[in-house]
This record gives C-alpha cells, sequence and structure tokens, in this order.
C-alpha cells in the first residue's frame, strides 16, 4: 500500500511515478503514440487520402460508452479492495478480542486452585496458545497470496505440528482447528466455564467467516469475458482513434492520442490492479504489516520480550 504525506505539493504528486500505472502501460501508450506519428505522417504526405478517415461522431459515442463502462469496472474492483480492507479490519479485531479472551475466560485455578502449578499453567496455556494465534495469522497471509512459506507459523506450534503444515491443503484452517481442540481440553480439565466455552467457540467461528469472505474475494474475480471485452475495445479505440481525430487536430494527432490512450489505458491498469487485493502489488492491501502488528500486540500482552522490529514503509510501499 501506498503511503504518502499528503501535504506534499500538487506538482510532486504530479510526477511521483511509485505506485502509479505508468511503468505497467507505458508500451502501450507508447505505440498507440507512434502508431498514431506514423498515421499522421502518412495523411500529412497524401499516402493516405480522406476515404481512410472517420468522422468524430462514432469515437464520441464509444469514447461515452467506455468511460461508463470502465468506471463500473474499476468500480466493482474497489468494491472487492474495499471489501478486503472490511474484513482485515474485523481479522484485526477478533485477533485483539480472542487475545483477551485466553486472559479473561481461561483460568486454571478454576480446577487447580491458587497456587504456583496454576500459575505454571496459567503462563504456559497463555504463551502456547497466543503462539497459534500469531501462526494462524502468518499462515493465512501466505495463504491469501499462494505462498506455502510456513518459516515464521511453524516455530509457533509446539511438538511435530509445525510439519503438518506444509501438507495440510488448508493451513490456516487447520491451526484453528487445533485451537479449537485445545479448547475443548482446556473444558474438560475445567479451565474454562461452561458458559464461556461457546464465547471463544464463536471467536474461532467469526475468524472462519472472515477467512471464507477473503478466499470468496481472491477465488471470484470479476468474470474474464468482461475483462477481455475491456482490453479489446480500449485497445481497437486507442489504435484507431487517429483515423477519426485527424482532420479536426491535423499534426498534433499524436499528442492527443497519447493523453487519451493514457487515461484509458490507465483507468483498465488500475482496474487490474485493485481486482485483487491480497497480492503483493503496491496498491494492494499491506498484510505483512497487519501482521506484524497484531504479533507485537499478541507478545506483548504475554510479556515477551521477543518482539518483531515494526515495519514501516519501504519506499513510501507498506508490505
Amino acid at each position: 500500500m501506498i503511503v504518502f504525506d499528503r501535504k506534499i505539493s500538487w506538482l510532486r504528486i504530479f510526477f511521483y511515478l511509485k505506485g502509479g500505472v505508468l511503468p505497467r502501460i507505458w508500451k502501450r501508450v507508447f505505440a498507440a503514440t507512434i502508431f498514431a506519428e506514423i498515421v499522421t505522417q502518412l495523411f500529412e504526405r497524401s499516402y493516405l487520402d480522406a476515404s481512410f478517415t472517420f468522422t468524430t461522431l462514432p469515437f464520441s459515442l464509444i469514447g461515452v460508452a467506455l468511460g461508463i463502462f470502465l468506471g463500473f469496472r474499476n468500480n466493482s474492483s474497489y468494491d472487492r479492495f474495499w471489501e478486503g480492507r472490511k474484513l482485515w479490519g474485523r481479522m484485526i479485531n477478533i485477533t485483539r478480542t480472542l487475545t483477551r479472551q485466553m486472559f479473561t475466560l481461561i483460568d486454571p485455578a478454576q480446577a487447580m486452585g491458587d497456587g504456583p502449578e496454576a500459575n505454571k499453567a496459567r503462563t504456559e496455556m497463555r504463551k502456547e496458545m497466543v503462539f497459534r494465534l500469531i501462526a494462524y495469522l502468518h499462515a493465512f497471509r501466505h495463504h491469501l497470496r499462494d505462498e506455502r512459506d510456513f518459516s515464521e507459523s511453524s516455530p509457533l506450534l509446539p511438538g511435530t505440528e509445525g510439519e503438518v503444515l506444509s501438507s495440510d491443503p488448508n493451513a490456516p484452517i487447520w491451526v484453528l482447528h487445533r485451537m479449537g481442540e485445545r479448547f475443548a481440553e482446556f473444558w474438560r480439565k475445567g479451565w474454562i466455564d461452561p458458559l464461556h466455552l461457546p464465547v471463544l467457540e464463536q471467536s474461532l467461528t467469526t475468524m472462519t467467516d472472515i477467512q471464507g469472505g477473503c478466499e470468496r474475494i481472491k477465488k471470484t474475480p470479476i468474470p474474464f469475458a468482461y475483462t477481455v471485452l475491456m482490453h479489446r475495445i480500449v485497445g481497437i479505440y486507442c489504435f484507431t482513434l487517429p483515423f477519426g481525430i485527424h482532420e479536426k487536430v491535423g499534426h498534433l494527432t499524436p499528442l492527443v492520442v497519447l493523453m487519451i490512450s493514457y487515461s484509458f489505458f490507465g483507468l483498465d491498469a488500475i482496474g487490474d490492479e485493485i481486482e485483487e487485493p491480497f497480492g503483493k502489488d503496491p496498491n494492494d492491501l499491506p498484510l505483512t504489516t497487519f501482521c506484524n502488528m497484531l504479533e507485537r500486540e499478541c507478545r506483548t500482552r504475554i510479556e515477551d520480550d521477543n518482539l518483531p522490529e515494526p515495519l514501516g514503509p519501504v519506499n513510501d510501499v507498506l508490505s
């Protein structure tokens, strides 16, 4: 995600390249402009006559319709981006809530009585469950990015459980499953009041629902036929535009094509980039930063000094 000082001047933003679409579309814009220059020279040198020109009417009509379609597609893409951000906002909230519940709703002293053994069991239980929660967050982030990287999650799981992650088709769900089993074990030991177990289970259910919402966004893209249609119409419009405007603008045709192709190719590229909000593009959601923030908060609750370094923007980009 791009972060920048909103107080910087308009002129600096005008020339700002990081996170813009120009690196993705400059070849298309350049090709359309060069083609427009070739067509202009052919007209200027009388190699093409007026029979090869169009009136501006069809381009005006198609341009209006194309602008509406691109706006609709970009709105649909932004809806997906914003829905993903809301889901991760809920994930942040439920992580903090579940961490608090581990401290307030689970207490070995209910079955063991106050004493050194209960205090030791309480400390070990909180550390284990908080580490499981952190492991889930990292596994979930990599799951959304189609990465099979468990180097952050595996060391946080007890015993040989970390080895199971690489073989499970949905590693984060498996971590939630084990958390649910551990809550059930604590209840059987008498560490959790029967009225509190459904509260803890509801927190895990909420996390499952959030993950399902993110997977729905990821696995259900905007219909491909619609994307292909937009790409084709934008390409045809920009490359045939010189034949429709040369009669009116003459040798300035390449400049006009440059501005219009930058606008249409740019809008098309923006829709493509924000359609998938969980990737690593500069304008995608900063999932690594979210997980880093939550890990620091969770480790602080159990008084763990091994806190990861806080992540900040690198070249104005949060990862």
